[in-house]
C-alpha cells in the first residue's frame, strides 16, 4: 500500500528548500525528526479539507477499515469523542432529547464534549459486581433501559474494550440501539488492532454506527494518532460533516508527524501484521495460562491486554506494579485492585519471559473485596454549566456535599470519580483519598 504522507514530507525534505515558513525551527533542531515535521505547504494538503495526498491516504486506511470513511486525527480520541457527539446531536431523530445514555465507565472527554454541546448523560451502570474501570452492559439491560426512557435518547455511547479489557456484545448493544432507533457510538481507543484478528472484533464490523480508535495505543503510531470511523451502514450525513465536526474540536495545525505516522501505518498493517498479531496473541495466552496455573488471578478480556486482579491475591495492583518494574517491566496502569499491560503486535520473546519472571514468587494470600466506582451523585447542575462555573479546590476531606466542577480523575485512565454537575458523595471521596487525591475543583458557593 503507498504511503502518499510519507513520500511528500520525505521528498519536500530532501529538496533542501529555504523554508520561509512555519514552523520556527525549520526544519532543524536537537530531536533529529525537525525535517519532517511541517505545515500546509504547496502540495501538503489539509487535514481540515483535504482534496491531495491526506485524502489518499484516509482512503487507504478506509479501505483497510471496511468503513464509509476514516477520518485522521492528531488529536487523539479525545478530538473524535466529541465530533461523534456533535453527528449524534447534529442528526438526532425528530422526538429525541439531548440525553445520551451512556456508560459509568466513559472517558473524561465525553464529559467535556456533553458540556461543550450543552448534552445530558444519563449513566448506564454496571450490571453485576464491578472493578473500577470497568461498566458490564448487556443487550437486555440496554433494552429495559432504551424502553424506560420518557422520549429517545440522542445516542448510546459505551467504551469497549475498558480499560481492564473487559469487551461487551457489540453486535447484540447495535441491534437493540437500532430496533430503538438510536445509533450507537463506541469508545474504541483501546481497541484499533481488533479489525486484524480474524475474525475481526473491532465495532465498525459487529454493527456501531460511529466508533473512535487510539491507533497510537495499540498501532505503530505516534502518541496522538487516531481514527473517526464512519460505518457503511451508517447515515450518509455522518461522513458529509465529520470532517467539519472534527475540526471543531481540534487544532489548525495539525502535527504532520502524527499524520505521517497513521500514513505509514497503513503499510504496515497489510506487510504481515496479521501474522504477527496472531503470534502476539498466542504467546500471550501461553502466559495467561502459566499465570493461571500458579493461581495467579487473570481477567478474562481483549487479547492483547494482561490484567492480573491483585485484589483476589492479597496484593494492591501498585504492589504488582512495584514488582514488576524490579524486573524491569514498566505496566500501563495500576490501580489499588489490579496491574495492567498493554502488548502489541511488535512484542518480543523478553516482554513475557520478563513478566513470568517477576510473577513466579506470588504467593496467594487473603482475598479483599476489589474497589468499585461510586454510584452517581445527585445531580444538580448539568455538565456544562458546572464545567464553565467558577469553581474551586477544596482538600478532599472537605469535599462531601459539594458539587463537582471539573471531572475529577486520575489519568490513566480518566474516567471520572465524581462527575461535573453532581454533589460529590462520601463514598466518591473515601475512593479519591485511596487513589491518592488531594484535592478536588467544586463549585464555588456563593457568599
Amino acid at each position: 500500500m503507498n504511503t502518499p504522507i510519507c513520500d511528500f514530507v520525505r521528498g519536500y525534505a530532501s529538496a533542501h528548500p529555504a523554508r520561509l515558513h512555519m514552523p520556527g525551527h525549520k526544519g532543524k533542531g536537537p530531536l533529529g525528526c525537525e525535517a519532517l515535521d511541517i505545515t500546509e505547504v504547496a502540495g501538503a494538503d489539509d487535514l481540515s479539507h483535504p482534496e491531495g495526498v491526506i485524502l489518499e491516504s484516509e482512503n487507504n486506511a478506509s479501505a483497510l477499515f471496511g468503513t464509509r470513511h476514516t477520518f485522521y486525527s492528531a488529536g487523539g480520541s479525545s478530538q473524535c469523542v466529541k465530533a461523534m457527539l456533535h453527528l449524534a446531536l447534529l442528526h438526532r431523530t425528530p422526538g429525541s432529547t439531548r440525553t445520551v445514555l451512556a456508560g459509568r465507565n466513559a472517558h473524561k472527554a465525553f464529559l467535556h464534549g456533553c458540556a461543550l454541546l450543552d448534552l445530558e448523560p444519563k449513566w448506564l451502570l454496571p450490571e453485576g459486581e464491578s472493578p473500577l474501570c470497568a461498566c458490564p452492559l448487556s443487550p437486555a439491560g440496554l433494552d429495559r433501559a432504551l424502553a424506560e426512557q420518557p422520549a429517545p435518547p440522542l445516542a448510546v455511547y459505551v467504551t469497549s474494550p475498558d480499560y481492564l479489557g473487559g469487551m461487551l456484545d457489540i453486535a447484540g448493544l447495535a441491534e437493540v440501539c437500532h430496533r430503538h432507533g438510536v445509533p450507537l457510538l463506541v469508545d474504541n481507543a483501546h481497541g484499533a488492532y481488533l479489525r486484524f484478528l480474524s475474525p475481526s472484533r473491532h465495532p465498525m464490523d459487529l454493527g456501531a454506527d460511529l466508533c473512535c480508535d487510539s491507533a497510537h495505543k495499540t498501532l505503530p503510531v505516534l502518541t496522538g494518532g487516531a481514527y473517526l470511523h464512519v460505518s457503511t451502514t451508517a447515515l450518509a450525513h455522518y461522513e458529509h460533516e465529520a470532517r467539519q465536526a472534527m475540526a471543531l474540536f481540534g487544532s489548525s495545525s495539525p502535527s504532520y508527524l502524527i499524520l505521517q505516522s497513521l500514513d505509514a501505518c497503513n503499510r504496515r498493517l497489510t506487510d504481515g501484521y496479521g501474522a504477527q498479531l496472531e503470534q502476539a496473541v498466542y504467546h500471550l495466552d501461553a502466559l495467561k495460562a502459566k499465570l493461571s496455573a500458579q493461581d495467579i488471578p487473570v481477567r478474562p478480556g481483549e487479547p492483547l491486554k494482561l490484567v492480573v486482579d491483585g485484589w483476589a491475591v492479597g496484593l494492591s495492583g501498585y504492589e504488582l506494579a512495584d514488582l514488576l518494574r524490579r524486573n524491569g517491566v514498566e505496566p500501563e496502569y495500576a490501580d489499588p485492585d489490579e496491574v495492567v499491560l498493554m502488548y502489541s503486535a511488535d512484542a518480543v520473546e523478553s516482554d513475557f519471559q520478563r513478566v513470568e519472571i517477576a510473577f513466579s514468587g506470588i504467593r496467594p494470600g487473603l482475598r479483599r473485596p476489589p474497589a468499585a466506582l461510586p454510584n452517581p451523585g445527585e445531580r444538580v447542575l448539568s455538565p456544562r454549566a458546572a464545567m464553565l462555573s467558577p469553581w474551586e479546590e477544596v482538600p478532599v476531606r472537605e469535599a462531601a456535599g459539594r458539587i463537582c466542577a471539573g471531572a475529577a480523575v486520575s489519568c490513566p485512565p480518566a474516567i471520572p470519580i465524581a462527575v461535573s454537575g453532581e454533589r460529590i458523595t462520601a463514598e466518591a471521596t473515601a475512593l479519591m483519598t485511596e487513589l491518592g487525591f488531594e484535592t478536588v475543583s467544586v463549585v464555588r458557593e456563593a457568599v
